[in-house]
């Protein structure tokens, strides 16, 4: 084992244990939601039709995501779900120990959002090589992509952390002059 990797299995062991136990738990939670929405989901879908009208402007629709937002880098080869699945693990494991290495609580739950979206669709993507989305936003022909669960925490946290930056740039111009 290289100097690197031996410094940073140590670097993200301890900074994964500073995670405060409540929000530990919240992640296999978070997780295990997402995935069985999205079975439920489509496997309804599956049954009834493509889309199903909820009220004007929102349908459940179904959608398979075989890239990354927006279907950026959208690729049917054999090797690419593991490859983005990988690439997302990587950085959900960077996030969650930067997260837990800070003093604030805020910032550390906004890390198991974006963990649990992240560490969510790459298990999604692993089953069929396609991330499974549902939630349609729209009016007659302008839609947003579909999107998920998965992703909803994953900007709820992202959000979150523009919070914690803005509150804490704020406290650094008014402390400091």
């Amino acid at each position: 084992m290289s100097i690197f990797q031996s410094k940073f299995l140590d670097l993200t062991a301890t900074s994964l244990s500073q995670i405060r136990g409540g929000q530990l738990v919240m992640l296999p939670i978070l997780i295990a939601s997402d995935l069985l929405v999205k079975f439920k989901v489509e496997q309804i879908l599956t049954e009834v039709g493509a889309s199903i009208p909820i009220f004007p402007g929102f349908n459940f629709t179904l959608g398979h995501n075989r890239g990354v937002s927006f279907g950026i880098l959208d690729s049917t080869h054999w090797i690419a779900p593991y490859l983005l699945s990988s690439f997302a693990i990587v950085l959900v494991v960077f996030a969650l120990s930067w997260a837990a290495r800070q003093s604030s609580k805020l910032i550390n739950f906004a890390g198991i959002l974006v963990a649990a979206g992240g560490l969510a669709n790459a298990i999604d993507r692993l089953g069929d090589g396609a991330v499974t989305d549902y939630l349609d936003f729209g009016w007659q022909a302008l839609r947003w992509p579909t999107f998920n669960l998965a992703d909803v925490l994953i900007f709820i946290g992202v959000a979150l952390l523009l919070i914690a930056w803005r509150k804490g740039s704020q406290n650094l111009e008014g402390g400091e002059q």
